[in-house]
């Protein structure tokens, strides 16, 4: 398999052909950086998704109060719906085969002070159960309780950002903020992965906000969670059993589609799941397409290059070269700058990756952490070495059959 005299003949011709093996080079370098960067950007896109989602829990449904458009059975039309803490009772005891757990939301804005630090801050009225629905993580202290709950206690659970911008590094537990002229007991400190948007909020029991104003009883928003068991089509069954336990409940017309609101996060994640993955065969696409064309290239450069070699092929044959040792000499010349443009090339592009990732693309273009398994690219890389040693034995073999009185009469 190794000889020697074959491999220097080969660098000599390299040597002397600098252009024509630079362009082949290139070529190859240019189709597998081109795969490896497309490819990376592809899961980038894929990760944004997966982060979009990653930070809250996937097995929720947010059920939101509408104003109806459809008049029904005596209400007229544009009655605005609003849920109570009832409806929380009614639907855990209707549905509680199929849920793990479910929390209301009462969502403010408001002025917290502490000293003489003060900012504006969304606050969020919750139950315990809203700790797993935004997988809040919690850095010190405690999450709000059920004894929270039932005793209306005037505790918050402020975000990690909001302790850095009120306290300064100070001691945030059992101290005191005012919220719009409450003042509430630091009892926790959390931080959040879905970023720094969401570690700026506010957290006390839902009961304390309704005492706080007029000791009402109603709520925002309800949020719950169906078992991950049911699965998906369970979830979407789920969704459609207890919009009509609603509408029921609230009197609002079965085609009313303002009424109420019900936001399956299953739904929501399979569906830009399945964007993503067209995405991703769309630019995997491009970039074999990008490959093959490479593999075009080499085709063509090698055609040339026995083209141009043909009278010196004739030379060799005339002087006792086997068919064998000429179609050795093309073909590992071929292998020879595939192989060594190819590498130079992922290793490009994966360094382009690695460096192209940040916090700038993640915002403006939606690419979060670009990047390609090594064994993809090195796939990709092997995959256009054996297509251009192909390219290269086509015309070697035709070379080989070249009579040396054809050959020498090669103009």
């Amino acid at each position: 398999m190794f000889s020697r005299d074959t491999w220097k003949e080969i660098f000599e011709t390299i040597q002397k052909n600098k252009l024509r093996t630079f362009l082949t080079g290139f070529t190859v370098a240019l189709g597998i950086f081109i795969f490896v960067v497309l490819f990376g950007m592809g899961n980038g896109l894929n990760n944004t998704f997966t982060k979009f989602f990653g930070d809250d829990a996937t097995n929720t449904l947010f059920v939101f109060p509408g104003r109806t458009t459809i008049p029904y059975k005596g209400y007229k039309a544009k009655r605005q719906i609003e849920f109570e803490n009832e409806d929380l009772e009614d639907i855990e005891k209707n549905f509680s085969m199929l849920m793990e757990y479910i929390t209301p939301r009462i969502s403010r804005n408001a002025l917290v002070t502490y000293k003489e630090e003060s900012d504006n801050y969304n606050t969020r009225a919750v139950g315990p159960a809203h700790q797993f629905a935004e997988k809040t993580i919690m850095m010190k202290g405690r999450y709000l309780n059920e004894t929270d709950i039932l005793k209306k206690t005037k505790y918050a659970v402020i975000g990690r950002l909001v302790e850095k911008d009120l306290f300064k590094g100070e001691k945030s537990i059992g101290e005191f903020i005012d919220i719009g002229g409450s003042v509430f007991k630091v009892i926790g400190v959390f931080q959040d992965d879905g970023g720094d948007n969401e570690e700026r909020y506010i957290y006390m029991p839902f009961t304390t906000r309704q005492l706080i104003e007029k000791n009402n009883d109603k709520i925002d928003q309800i949020i719950l969670a169906f078992k991950p068991e049911i699965g998906y089509a369970g979830a979407m069954a789920f969704e459609n059993k207890l919009d009509n336990f609603i509408r029921n409940k609230k009197i609002i017309s079965p085609e009313d589609p303002n009424g109420i609101f019900i936001r399956n996060v299953a739904d929501q994640l399979k569906q830009n799941q399945q964007f993503a993955n067209v995405l991703q065969i769309i630019i995997s696409g491009i970039a074999f397409a990008v490959i093959i064309s490479g593999i075009i290239g080499i085709s063509n450069i090698m055609l040339f290059v026995v083209k141009e070699r043909t009278k010196e092929i004739g030379i060799r044959k005339a002087l006792g070269a086997t068919p064998k040792k000429v179609i050795n000499s093309v073909l590992f010349e071929s292998i020879f700058i595939t192989t060594i443009s190819g590498f130079i090339g992922m290793i490009i592009g994966i360094s382009v990756l690695n460096s192209i990732g940040g916090k700038t693309l993640e915002d403006d273009y939606f690419i979060t952490n670009p990047a390609i398994n090594t064994g993809t690219a090195i796939f990709a890389t092997i995959l256009l070495i054996i297509c251009g040693a192909i390219a290269g034995y086509i015309p070697a073999k035709r070379a080989a059959r070249i009579k040396p009185i054809v050959a020498l009469r090669d103009e």
